[in-house]
């Protein structure tokens, strides 16, 4: 980690932050798929949860990563949001985007799941967290009080409903969706498969 960092910008809560939703991703990911390999979609500079999860092949992708290198983990500094994600189709068996969906710019959000469907195998896993829409205002209210990463929470550019992030993955083709809240409600959870 730099400097204890898990996010860019600083906030007491990172940390712990970053470490439920790994372990909210972990939990929601059976076994049976550990054997393959993982990508998670806006790794952030420091790929925490890769650090965290057992995979054969892990991925990070980020436009934001830092000259690291740790041993295990394949990372790619590129924006998903601007080309296409440099990997052939069906090549993982899991993706994850944590605390990324709400840092797409709205109308990249299609292109961006249409990637993601694209390199993901049949019968893969998705999974996503991301704050409801009520969230914002108080986390704007935290992030003025260090709890959270004012640099981070500036950043958001879309909210969404769980319904309409349910209607956004299935329009892209992804079935049993499953969803719910979690961090006391403070965070949203979507898994889905191909």
């Amino acid at each position: 980690m730099t400097n204890g960092q898990v996010t860019r910008g600083s906030g007491i809560l990172e940390h712990f932050l970053s470490k439920k939703r790994a372990q909210k991703a972990n939990y929601l990911i059976p076994n049976r798929y550990r054997t393959g390999r993982i990508l998670d979609v806006g790794c952030g500079f420091y790929p925490y949860f890769l650090t965290k999860t057992e995979f054969k092949d892990k991925y990070g992708i980020d436009p934001s990563l830092s000259n690291i290198n740790i041993d295990g983990i394949k990372l790619i500094k590129s924006n998903i949001s601007q080309k296409p994600i440099p990997f052939k189709e069906n090549f993982f068996d899991a993706i994850t985007m944590l605390a990324v969906f709400e840092h797409i710019d709205q109308e990249k959000i299609p292109l961006v799941l249409n990637e993601i469907y694209r390199i993901l195998k049949k019968n893969g896993i998705f999974i996503i967290t991301t704050p409801p829409p009520w969230s914002d205002k108080l986390l704007h209210q935290m992030s003025k009080f260090n709890l959270i990463s004012e640099e981070e929470i500036h950043d958001h550019k879309s909210h969404h409903s769980r319904k309409t992030i349910i209607d956004m993955v299935q329009n892209t083709g992804f079935k049993n969706i499953k969803s719910g809240y979690f961090e006391l409600g403070f965070n949203m959870w979507f898994k889905a498969e191909k």
